[in-house]
């Protein structure tokens, strides 16, 4: 155990393999555009793949898609300790979304296999594959990825079933992917923080508490479409107007629940979209996320009591069709208190 407490990855190594990767797709802006599927995603993954090779991992593509390299335990028979995470991106990514966690673990299998260094438990590096377009991978894995989600088209213009079998997976065998309860011993995923809150407290390390839940909805206003000139302000059943009034009631439930959790309304189209027309028919979307699934449902309650408040007001009416949802995920509370004790050290 001491040994082990000893070790210390090659930093050099892991900053220059990240350099590499970030090339890979790279854009003028400093980003990445790595959507699952694409050129640049089939080339990250083939690097990714050499590299497995050179840590001494035995490489193999699950019937998902997912590229996982393998590292024999003392005990075989135990389930794996697993760590990565995904090269994929969304368009205009960051360089560090997906690819610190992954070529850290591969950074901690090549320092095991350099050192001779052989766990109890097999360790696996795992790359989900399409991460950003739904978490696909990683729901296969866990058995949660519905048939129909499979013709889905992706970012780069494959369907998900195309995609799968682009990757050398078998979509028809997909629940031979699938980890049962018990037959992964644990899972960890080193992260870049997307927020600023570590920044801004001037902590080098956060220690997450979990997995958030998250709910989308398709939120449609219908109003009343006519000429911008000769309707008068009174008359009016403006959707796009209504719209507005729901963002800032979607903010207003949010910020005035005590917790940690969000709200967004990140996309929204009017519609027909004239200068010279009241728009009378709007199509957004809703996101929630929290930790707690309750908490969302009861956002969602709020939110929606706000909706028909705006609607009988300003003469419209509002829809609400869910379109995804992932429920909460709790970290295992012994995995953070190593992790708060490691950290400490």
């Amino acid at each position: 155990m001491d040994s082990l407490r000893s070790l210390r990855v090659n930093g050099s190594r892991l900053l220059e393999r990240l350099h590499v990767l970030a090339q890979i797709g790279a854009t003028p802006k400093g980003g990445v555009n790595r959507p699952a599927y694409s050129q640049a995603d089939l080339q990250a993954r083939a690097r990714v793949r050499e590299w497995m090779r050179a840590a001494s991992l035995e490489v193999s593509v699950d019937a998902a898609g997912n590229l996982i390299g393998r590292r024999r335990g003392r005990e075989p028979e135990l389930p794996p300790l697993a760590l990565g995470s995904h090269v994929d991106s969304v368009p205009d990514g960051g360089s560090y979304d997906g690819p610190l966690g992954s070529l850290a673990a591969l950074e901690v299998a090549q320092t095991l296999a350099e050192r001779r260094i052989a766990l109890r438990h097999p360790l696996e590096v795992i790359i989900f594959q399409n991460e950003e377009g739904g978490l696909v991978g990683s729901r296969a894995l866990s058995g949660e990825l519905r048939e129909e989600e499979l013709g889905k088209v992706a970012a780069s213009g494959c369907t998900v079933r195309e995609g799968i079998r682009l990757l050398g997976g078998d979509p028809d065998r997909l629940a031979e992917a699938r980890r049962h309860p018990g037959e992964v011993a644990a899972f960890l995923e080193l992260h870049i923080e997307q927020g600023g809150v570590l920044e801004a407290e001037g902590a080098e390390i956060g220690v997450v508490e979990g997995i958030v839940g998250i709910r989308w909805w398709e939120v449609t206003i219908e109003g009343a479409a006519n000429h911008a000139g000769t309707t008068p302000m009174r008359q009016r059943r403006d959707a796009l107007l209504a719209a507005a009034r729901f963002i800032q009631a979607v903010n207003r439930v949010v910020t005035r629940t005590s917790g940690t959790q969000v709200g967004t309304v990140g996309r929204i189209q009017a519609q027909p979209g004239a200068p010279n027309v009241i728009p009378g028919r709007v199509v957004a979307t809703l996101e929630l996320r929290d930790l707690e699934e309750a908490k969302i449902g009861r956002l969602y309650r709020s939110i929606r009591a706000a909706a028909r408040r705006i609607a009988r007001e300003s003469g419209t009416t509002f829809g609400f069709r869910e379109i995804h949802a992932n429920s909460p995920a709790p970290a295992d509370e012994r995995i953070r208190h190593l992790i708060t004790k490691a950290a400490a050290e």
